[in-house]
């Protein structure tokens, strides 16, 4: 049953969110608030739970996980739904419970820094992370949802966690600063898109992906990943990163080869899995190194 829920939860993937929330967190540690990075914390997780399963719950219910009922861990879904092993109101239930949690973290943390922007803030962040996947939005069927990703994995992790330190919001250098993580966590949705499209074409279902084709869609990807490696190099120009932080472009080798498997098997889900772990190793290790830099810097 544990197994189940971490699945369904998609626990490997929350690191996605909470290293950008500790990036931002640690840019200003002169009077460093761990109340306020604690309930920081809580409410980031219990979002990014909330929208993994509500992001299984209507892809469920528009027919898009149940075009191939394999199970392949980095994309497709978790077809547990499929599997019969949870059904769709509990994944609807446990994605209203991770969002009241993640709102009274909120409410708590607004309560701790006397300030009423942060209700705003997440608000905007929550409605963006449902309306991602839930109808009549749905942004993730209509070639906006990669924009929307990009927001709430880059600018709204690490400004937040800027803003709960500093109060200072928006500010531009924490903008700066978190364009990478934006790219990095696109190029992972990107990666995991394109062994997708089949089935997401059937049922209306348009992502980037279908921009180009599956055929083209590593250039896409190529740009993500590109763009990634820029904005750490413009933030050293910028002295916001020491120059210790390009280092990370040892990562380029792995990028290269993601991007080899995208054109070259575009079309062979297995082979594609590669790709995806790449580019989540690629993120990962990318944001545990610019969390290192900015905390020894």
């Amino acid at each position: 049953m544990l197994k189940n829920l971490a699945e369904a939860f998609r626990l490997p993937f929350v690191g996605a969110s909470v290293l950008p929330f500790v990036f931002g967190s640690l840019i200003y540690r002169k009077n460093f608030t761990f109340p306020g990075f604690i309930l920081g914390l809580f409410a980031v997780i219990a979002t990014h739970i909330s929208a993994n399963l509500i992001n299984d719950y209507a892809d469920s219910r528009s027919g898009a996980d149940w075009q191939d009922k394999n199970s392949y861990k980095f994309f497709g879904g978790s077809k547990l739904i499929q599997q019969n092993i949870f059904s769709e109101r509990f994944y609807l239930k446990m994605a209203v419970l991770f969002a009241v949690i993640s709102a009274f973290s909120v409410l708590l943390l607004s309560l701790y820094m006397k300030s009423f922007l942060v209700v705003f803030v997440y608000s905007i962040v929550i409605v963006l992370s449902w309306f991602y996947s839930v109808s009549p939005v749905k942004l993730s069927y209509r070639r906006v949802g990669e924009i929307a990703l990009f927001f709430l994995f880059g600018p709204a992790l690490v400004m937040g966690g800027y803003f709960i330190q500093t109060g200072i919001f928006p500010d531009f250098k924490s903008f700066l600063l978190s364009l990478p993580f934006g790219f990095f966590t696109t190029a992972i949705l990107f990666a995991n898109e394109v062994p997708d499209f089949p089935e997401d074409s059937n049922v209306g279902k348009n992502t980037w992906v279908s921009l180009m084709g599956t055929e083209k869609s590593f250039l896409l990807y190529c740009l993500l990943m590109g763009l990634g490696f820029l904005f750490i190099l413009i933030n050293v120009f910028a002295a916001f990163l020491s120059p210790w932080a390009c280092l990370a472009f040892i990562l380029l080798a792995p990028a290269y080869s993601a991007a080899r498997i995208i054109k070259d098997y575009h079309d062979n889900k297995f082979k594609l899995i590669q790709s995806s772990k790449l580019t989540i190793i690629i993120q990962t290790v990318v944001s545990i190194f610019l969390v290192t830099v900015v905390l020894l810097g």
